[in-house]
């Protein structure tokens, strides 16, 4: 394990098991309201996994915490897959520049450094369509969950699933599709 990696983990931990512990001591668990099973067959209150029908602040704030911890990981993960797994790992053999620049892309005080163009490969087009596919089947479960009257405790599953979805049909098509330009600019030009 790398020692930038050892030290945030501490500084997470630091942050987060006081945070737990504060938690941990919050209001007591609330009753569950359940509908009559011998007038209706309806269980709204069904869910994939057991959870808390009430949360104190502190019980939010720690999940909050963590959630933006994960995120923070997630977009991490999908920039190095962006730049490690599709692009060249060595700088030295991306293609000459292009013939053809854009006049905003290099000025007397900005030029162009590498130009590595776009893989446009059949994985990414494969990738594209299977999150293309992924996306409107979340979509259609959403609409469905939302339009029937006896579930609807899946909102959160089908969102997220069509949001991730389509983040990563982003980072695919960021991936696959879009050539990697880096330009150098000088530095206190207009002074």
């Amino acid at each position: 394990m790398r020692r930038s990696t050892l030290v945030i983990a501490v500084v997470v931990l630091a942050v987060l098991l006081p945070m737990w512990f504060v938690a941990a001591h919050g209001e007591p668990p609330s009753e569950e309201i359940a509908i009559d099973q011998s007038v209706s067959e309806i269980q709204p209150l069904e869910s994939l996994v057991d959870t808390p029908n009430k949360l104190s602040p502190s019980q939010v704030g720690v999940i909050i915490w963590v959630v933006l911890f994960a995120l923070v990981g997630v977009l991490a993960a999908a920039h190095r897959f962006m730049n490690r797994a599709v692009r060249r790992s060595d700088p030295g053999d991306s293609p000459s520049l292009p013939a053809r620049v854009l006049p905003w892309l290099e000025t007397e005080n900005r030029w162009l450094v590498a130009y590595e163009d776009a893989p446009d490969s059949i994985e990414g087009l494969v990738a594209m369509a299977g999150l293309t596919v992924l996306s409107i089947v979340f979509a259609a479960l959403f609409t469905g969950e939302y339009l029937t009257l006896a579930r609807t405790q899946y909102f959160g599953l089908y969102a997220t699933g069509l949001f991730l979805s389509l983040a990563m049909l982003t980072v695919a098509y960021y991936a696959w599709f879009m050539p990697h330009v880096a330009v150098a600019e000088r530095r206190g030009h207009g002074e």
